[in-house]
């Protein structure tokens, strides 16, 4: 188990950041770590790396506590925080290096190099960090995390700052470590989500609210009602749509494009089709509408 988090709580004199917090990471996987501003994502990525001490509960990484084996566990994890503080005056390869010896990282010139390379930050190597613009600031803060070739990956915001192409890199790159490390991956991007992560947990006001595989919590989101976009070669009368059994509401576009929703007993589209024939109307299309997993995450999280 990559990292274990159990009942934790945090507490700022009487604001509740989290509240009996408990979740498991094992090794090898990306996990979107999701929720509104104001969730607890940013505290609880603080606590797992031993940035701040939890007001209660237990955090272990690699097996390690993070509160009673501190200096161990930060050997082990990468972090980027949400803020990403940098030494503004150091240049590129310098403060990476720095960074290295703190680590006692070994072949240490080497390393700076390959990370360089590895974030595309060989044209901006040799300029100062103050100089630079917030997306390559940011791959500095990702380059710095990696510097020490850690097990476990907290990464906050990492895309923040950077354009469509640099997000595409860096999502990619993300997606090649997550072959040999355990990356926790907050983001408020939800196409990032869907493409690089293998699961979700979403919290809310400090609480868990939501815990699996993006593609089974589209689902159990949508196990409720179902909703199907038909187009009909003519018009139809809504009245005569609602009359088709399991059916809840319709929605019309041009009287002969529908939105229909219908219990999620059975699939409707078969009793569309059935109508369809016994009124000799051809239909132009028939799509099942899914759920987008930021639809479901504002439906998890709206108060």
């Amino acid at each position: 188990m990559a990292i274990e988090v159990s009942n934790v709580t945090k507490l700022y004199g009487e604001q509740r950041a989290l509240n009996q917090v408990s979740f498991k990471i094992n090794t090898g996987e990306i996990v979107g770590f999701l929720g509104p501003n104001g969730a607890g994502k940013s505290t609880m990525m603080k606590i797992i790396t031993g940035v701040i001490p939890a007001s209660q509960g237990e955090v272990f990484v690699e097996g390690l506590n993070v509160m009673n084996q501190s200096m161990a566990v930060k050997k082990i994890i990468g972090y980027l925080p949400e803020n990403n503080p940098l030494y503004l005056e150091m240049y590129v390869k310098e403060y990476l290096e720095y960074v290295g010896q703190t680590y006692k990282t070994k072949n240490l010139k080497s390393k700076v190099q390959e990370m360089v390379e590895k974030t595309g930050l060989t044209h901006e190597q040799h300029k100062i960090i103050g100089a630079l613009s917030k997306g390559y600031r940011q791959r500095v803060g990702l380059a710095q995390a990696l510097i020490h070739d850690p097990k476990v990956l907290i990464l906050d915001e990492p895309t923040s700052g950077l354009d469509p192409n640099q997000i595409i890199e860096i999502r990619n790159l993300i997606s090649e470590l997550g072959k040999e490390k355990t990356i926790l991956l907050s983001t408020h991007i939800m196409q990032e989500v869907e493409a690089i992560c293998d699961r979700i947990i979403i919290l809310k006001q400090g609480t868990l609210v939501a815990d699996n595989s993006t593609r089974e919590i589209q689902e159990n989101w949508e196990a409720e009602k179902q909703v199907i976009l038909i187009e009909f070669a003519e018009k139809i009368n809504r009245e005569e749509i609602l009359a088709i059994p399991g059916v809840l509401t319709v929605v019309d576009a041009d009287t002969r494009y529908w939105m229909v929703e219908a219990a999620s007993e059975k699939d409707i589209r078969y009793d569309l089709f059935q109508f369809a024939v016994k009124q000799n109307i051809p239909i132009l299309s028939m799509q099942k509408k899914e759920k987008s997993l930021e639809e479901v995450f504002q439906e998890l999280t709206k108060n």
